[in-house]
């Protein structure tokens, strides 16, 4: 049966990316011979079929091992679909969704009443204008230079697609920002791309501390059981855990931390809002914290 999978999953790879070279070639202006166009067609319905029937078997196995018929379907298709594949698609669609909620102006995501939106975005901007600028000249001047139409088209699609990329992250960052629950826990986010929670009885100490960081990377796990969390090469926060935290970095590696350095553009409130001598005995924040913090944050940015 796996061995099965592997061979529909790569049957299915390779016609995807047949079509799409058809497409480009059909968008390029190039003359496609009917025959071909129509052994394309055809050639997908055997990996569909076969698709369609490891997902009943799946399907049906996990129903009989007594899951229900949901949670039999989702796994069914976790079994099928690599897990590259789910997540790349799953940063997609949180990466589209970021900017209709930006475009909505929405409130941040993650946040309830009595929580702590804390922004990271600001230090980055001009960072990603850079980006993009530089994403913008590329695209135009491979449309000038390139002489072959459907290299041509193959290479503006990909550089159309990052400098979506671009500013459609930066739009992650300004509406997914950190998080200060209102019962002491903390969420650190790097737009859709890293997400850690941490819960309120493992933080032990918070402290504003500015740090430029040596290095590359987004997250930068190091030996000694600390996190760097970044934004323009610097943190401003540091959180001290009583026990190691793990979370998914975002190409899906495992790690755990103890220590964890962020960025925030305001740390002060933050830090004020994960010391215990600021909480109420219910576990809320005290309302000066809040409003204070409200007033210094904008409410929306723009990428």
């Amino acid at each position: 049966m796996n061995a099965l999978r592997r061979t529909v999953r790569w049957g299915l790879l390779v016609l995807l990316l047949g079509r799409l070279v058809l497409m480009l070639c059909l968008a390029s202006g190039a003359v496609i011979p009917v025959p071909v166009m129509r052994g394309v067609e055809a050639s997908m319905l055997a990996p569909a079929v076969a698709l369609a029937g490891l997902l009943t078997a799946d399907y049906r196995r996990h129903v009989r091992e007594g899951m229900a018929h949901r949670a039999a379907a989702l796994e069914a298709g976790r079994e099928l679909v690599p897990a590259v594949i789910r997540r790349l698609t799953v940063h997609e669609l949180k990466l589209f969704t970021s900017c209709c909620r930006w475009l909505a102006r929405r409130p941040p995501h993650g946040t309830g009443p009595g929580d702590l939106a804390v922004r990271y975005a600001a230090n980055q901007s001009a960072m990603i204008y850079g980006f993009l600028f530089v994403s913008v000249v590329e695209t135009v001047a491979l449309a000038l230079v390139i002489p072959w139409p459907l290299v041509r088209t193959v290479f503006l699609v990909i550089d159309i697609w990052g400098c979506y990329f671009v500013i459609a992250l930066h739009i992650s960052c300004v509406v997914r920002p950190h998080v200060v629950a209102a019962d002491g826990s903390l969420r650190l986010r790097y737009g859709v791309l890293l997400d850690i929670r941490i819960p309120a009885e493992l933080i032990t100490r918070a402290r504003v501390e500015r740090r430029i960081t040596s290095g590359t990377g987004l997250a930068q796990a190091r030996g000694d059981g600390s996190l760097d969390l970044s934004v323009g090469g610097q943190t401003t926060v540091t959180v001290e855990l009583s026990e190691p935290v793990r979370f998914v970095r975002p190409l899906g590696k495992q790690a755990e931390a103890r220590v964890l350095r962020f960025y925030a553009d305001d740390p002060a409130p933050t830090v004020a809002a994960l010391t215990p001598s600021t909480k109420h005995t219910d576990g809320t924040r005290a309302s000066a914290i809040v409003r204070t913090a409200t007033s210094t944050s904008t409410p929306r940015s723009c990428p």
